[in-house]
């Protein structure tokens, strides 16, 4: 499933939010820009991408195979809904089976018509400080997906809230949690909810990496420094998040490649282990998506 190399755990090649969010920016379309930098992942050597781009966000299975193709990069691919207010019209009138039925379809025989297969379920997402009515109904179908294909599911937590709400989620509906990753929790700024977590059993994600308008790299990395001391540091994950134009390096923005240019000097400088970069980008993805 995995090739032998550095995983980004949480990106979207192309992803179109604009409709809601009323903003060009939002529709992340710049194909032949996207495989310069996908080309300069595989040279920092960057083998596999999840692309967490699901149904309802403008995910595009001939782009993102093109990508693939023309960067060597192998992309994972996700089934499932977003959160509140990307979700497809029909969310809110289907059942918690009927939604679980969709991803596992896409699981088992393709997304959209393709032969690409989705490997793993998500980004499924809560909103700030609450999980909606709609938002739980399509948790608890991504779990019956989940149970049903033995794949793993990867969250959104919108600015880092919901966490512990979501692991206990999992917990109540016996997920196994080494087969979960909670996203974005680096954006809480709050080393203990995230050890809270880590300490529940999941996987988490500093995964808005170089997004230091919304939190300084500085703060995430010493946030590291206090995981790699609990011994924890088996159970996270790096990545980027990318959604925009503006992210990307030809306008200006941190780029793909950002985590090598710039982050993981930073944390070498910072005394954080070797061993430890190894176990982000290569060794903890590939037991997560290994494990039973």
């Amino acid at each position: 499933m995995l090739k032998d190399g550095y995983t980004l755990m949480h990106e979207h090649i192309f992803i179109d939010l604009s409709g809601v969010k009323k903003l060009d920016d939002c529709r992340l379309d710049c194909k032949n820009e996207t495989i310069e930098e996908f080309k300069e992942l595989y040279r920092n050597g960057v083998r596999n991408v999840t692309e967490v781009t699901n149904i309802g966000m403008g995910r595009d299975i001939s782009y993102i195979k093109e990508v693939s193709e023309k960067s060597g990069i192998n992309v994972l691919c996700a089934t499932g809904f977003y959160k509140e207010p990307f979700y497809p019209e029909y969310v809110y009138n289907k059942s918690e089976v009927e939604l679980a039925k969709i991803m596992v379809d896409e699981i088992k025989n393709g997304i959209d018509g393709s032969d690409v297969k989705a490997q793993i379920i998500g980004e499924i997402g809560s909103s700030k400080d609450i999980i909606t009515e709609t938002e739980l109904k399509v948790f608890k179908a991504a779990i019956k997906a989940h149970l049903n294909t033995g794949i793993p599911i990867t969250t959104h937590t919108s600015l880092g809230t919901m966490g512990h709400e979501q692991v206990k989620l999992f917990k109540s509906h016996g997920v196994n949690l080494n087969k979960v990753v909670i996203g974005h929790v680096d954006l809480s700024g709050n080393i203990k909810y995230i050890l809270d977590m880590l300490y529940n059993g999941v996987y988490v994600e500093f995964d808005t990496i170089g997004k230091n308008n919304y939190l300084l790299d500085d703060i995430r990395v010493e946030m590291l420094k206090e995981i790699e001391k609990r011994e924890l540091i088996d159970r996270v994950f790096l990545s980027l998040d990318i959604t925009r134009k503006s992210n990307m390096k030809y306008n200006g923005g941190i780029g793909y490649n950002y985590i090598f240019d710039e982050f993981l000097p930073k944390l070498r400088n910072n005394g954080i282990k070797e061993e430890s970069i190894e176990k982000m980008l290569k060794e903890n993805p590939r037991r997560f998506f290994s494990e039973i």
